[in-house]
C-alpha cells in the first residue's frame, strides 16, 4: 500500500473508558488518511505484559505504552497517545513529522506540575522528562531495547526517562501544540492535540476546564445514532 494507515496505539484505562472512544472519534473525524487503532487494554496483553501494578502509576497503561515497538514487530513507525486527549487537527500532520534521524520523537515539556494530586486523588509525581512519554512517535526498528522482558522489569524512571536509549540525542522534538497540557499551559486556540493531564472533563472536578466544551461535543458525536426517518 502506497500510504499505509497511521498506526495509533492508545492507552486504555478502565477508570475512564469513555476517554479512549472520544479520543479515537476526534482523530477519525479530522484525519485525511486511514487510521489503525490499537487499544492498550491490559486484559488483552496478558501474554506479553506481566509486571505488577505500581502504587505510583496513575493509569493502567503507565508502563504498557513501552510495548508499542514490540507489538509493532519493531517495524515501521507507530504513534502512542494517552487516552485523556482530544485531537483538534489532522493526525496526518503529526505523522508527517516522522524523522528517521531519531528513535523516538516527543514534545519535550519543561515544567513542574502545578498541583500535588490529580484525578481520583492520584499523586502527581514529579520527575525529569515528565509527560514526554504521553505522545510518542516510535521509530520501531531503533527501539529494539524495549523487549517485553525489559518493559516488564525496568523501573518506571528507566522507561519514562528513556534510559533504554544510548543517549538523548536519539530523542527528537515535536511542537508543543501536539501535546498541549490543559491547566499547566494557558489556553491556546491553535493547540493541535490537548491533554487533560490532571483529569478529563468526564470527572466532575474538571468538567469546566479549558477545551471541556469541545470534549463534550465530541462525546455527543461519539454517541450519535441516526434514528429511523432521521
Amino acid at each position: 500500500m502506497k500510504h499505509p494507515p497511521v498506526q495509533v496505539f492508545v492507552g486504555f484505562d478502565s477508570k475512564e473508558v469513555i476517554a479512549y472512544h472520544v479520543l479515537c472519534q476526534s482523530i477519525l473525524e479530522r484525519s485525511s488518511v486511514p487510521v489503525l487503532f490499537s487499544p492498550l487494554y491490559l486484559p488483552n496483553l496478558g501474554s506479553v505484559f506481566t509486571r505488577e501494578r505500581n502504587a505510583l502509576q496513575s493509569t493502567e497503561f503507565s508502563f504498557s505504552r513501552f510495548l508499542v515497538p514490540a507489538l509493532s514487530n519493531f517495524e515501521g513507525w507507530s504513534l502512542f497517545m494517552d487516552c485523556d486527549m482530544l485531537m483538534r487537527a489532522d493526525i496526518a500532520e503529526l505523522w508527517a513529522l516522522r524523522d528517521e534521524n531519531y528513535a523516538v520523537q516527543v514534545v519535550k515539556h519543561d515544567y513542574t506540575p502545578k498541583v500535588e494530586t490529580k484525578f481520583l486523588g492520584q499523586t502527581q509525581t514529579k520527575y525529569e522528562k515528565k509527560n514526554w512519554s504521553s505522545v510518542m512517535l516510535f521509530n520501531n526498528a531503533r527501539c529494539r531495547a524495549l523487549t517485553t522482558d525489559y518493559v516488564n522489569s525496568a523501573t518506571g524512571l528507566e522507561l519514562h526517562q528513556f534510559k533504554w536509549l544510548e543517549g538523548d540525542e536519539n530523542i527528537g522534538e515535536i511542537p508543543a501544540a501536539w501535546n498541549w497540557l490543559v491547566n499547566e499551559y494557558d489556553f491556546n486556540a491553535d493547540a493541535r492535540n490537548v491533554h487533560f493531564t490532571d483529569g478529563g472533563p468526564y470527572f466532575d472536578e474538571y468538567k469546566n476546564d479549558d477545551y471541556a466544551d469541545e470534549w463534550f461535543a465530541a462525546r455527543e458525536r461519539t454517541l450519535f445514532v441516526q434514528q429511523r426517518g432521521g
